[in-house]
């Protein structure tokens, strides 16, 4: 099989798709540049602080980008933040005190946020807090609209948490009119409660971000989307400025907040990559569609389809065949940058009950935005492929990958 020539072939009929994606990178770096032109950002912003980074004016300039590409009031853009899961973590602990309720509205988290919650058993935990848990789930990869509104009927929860991507369940991920249409059904009922986005791996997939559409608060990982592959790490979150002041105060320390932090150095790269993450994420949803059509031909199911609306720049491929799950992503691996030469197979990983296995030759451990395929090894074998730091870089990866899964 000639992988190169399937590809070459396929490009020919991927020109309209991908100019949909490039009219939305021009609309995005747009909406960046206006926002770093507004806060009139300079050289002097990639100054550094250390200590208790007092006066940071790098740190404000950045954060203040943040919240105005977002349309929010207030944001938090930070190297102490670990993760896009550690930045969940500090703000369900923010807002949610003892005896408070948190809703679910998209199913079961994120596996690595199920001891943060209290799913699993852990001392830690939301549950171990006496912070209340419950979820609902969707229906035909939609939110059950009239359990919701039943559901705000009879029971006062505090915050509604919806996760926007799959993670590694096979629902759709879903998309902003979605995120839209609920907010305002929630609203009819409950006008106070905390609705709160995990908008991890959709930045930038459409013109409009989660707060836009009523949204109180949202959070992201700066490894992923947003961090342009730039960012070597650190995480966002953005939304209403009393809330994002409970954040600020639980990542530091109350009566200090925001106000602590040192930069250390990052808000160039923390700069650089959000002024290059429209482009990196076009690049990624190129790659994901590239995919999408090609392994469609080649029979496997993939989701979304090449020509479908997206939500987040994961594609889906199922295999039905742990064998070619496992060939595909060692094959993304020898396609990419860092570390070709080693061979990533199934073990266990934190947070995770399933063995994972997980191609990642990025230049910033685990970051997603660059070429990455994982997945767990549990029945019906789905290789979950993200990111791209350059289209053609992505192109190359699928072409080794389609090589190595026909050994």
């Amino acid at each position: 099989m000639d992988a190169t020539k399937i590809v070459l072939e396929a490009e020919l009929e991927l020109k309209d798709e991908f100019k949909k994606i490039d009219d939305l990178c021009f609309r995005n770096s747009k909406k960046v540049l206006d926002a770093f032109h507004k806060n009139n950002v300079s050289e002097i912003h990639f100054s550094s602080t250390t200590g208790y980074g007092y006066n940071d004016i790098g740190r404000e300039a950045t954060e203040n980008v943040f919240r105005d590409i977002f349309k929010a009031e207030d944001a938090i853009v930070r190297n102490q933040l670990v993760s896009g899961s550690h930045a969940l973590n500090v703000t369900f602990f923010a807002l949610l005190r003892p005896n408070d309720l948190l809703l679910s509205i998209s199913g079961t988290p994120y596996d690595t946020l199920h001891e943060v919650i209290g799913i699993k058993e852990n001392p830690s935990s939301l549950k171990s807090f006496g912070i209340k848990y419950d979820e609902i789930e969707l229906v035909n990869n939609d939110f059950d609209y009239d359990k919701i509104i039943e559901y705000l009927k009879n029971n006062k929860p505090k915050v509604i948490e919806i996760q926007r991507s799959r993670g590694y369940s096979t629902r759709k991920s879903i998309t902003i009119d979605k995120v839209k249409k609920v907010i305002e059904e929630i609203r009819k009922v409950d006008k106070d409660v905390i609705i709160m986005v995990d908008n991890c791996y959709c930045e930038f997939v459409n013109d409009v971000e989660p707060i836009e559409v009523g949204a109180d608060i949202c959070v992201g990982s700066l490894i992923k989307n947003l961090g342009g592959g730039i960012a070597p790490n650190g995480a966002y979150i953005v939304g209403r400025k009393d809330l994002i002041k409970l954040v600020g105060e639980r990542l530091t320390l109350p009566g200090e907040g925001k106000d602590v932090g040192p930069t250390l150095g990052i808000n160039r790269q923390f700069l650089q990559g959000i002024y290059s993450a429209p482009h990196v994420v076009s690049s990624s949803l190129k790659t994901a569609i590239l995919a999408a059509y090609i392994l469609e031909k080649l029979g496997y199911k993939v989701d979304p389809l090449y020509n479908e609306d997206r939500a987040d720049i994961v594609e889906m491929i199922t295999f039905n065949d742990p064998d070619k799950v496992i060939k595909f992503t060692q094959g993304i691996q020898a396609g990419s940058a860092i570390d070709a030469s080693v061979l990533p197979i199934p073990d266990d990983m934190p947070g995770y009950d399933d063995k994972i296995i997980m191609a990642s030759g990025s230049f910033t451990q685990g970051s997603s935005i660059e070429l990455s395929c994982d997945g767990p090894l549990r029945e019906p074998y789905i290789a979950y492929l993200q990111g791209g730091l350059t289209y053609e870089y992505g192109k190359l990866g699928i072409i080794s990958a389609i090589e190595w899964i026909n050994r």
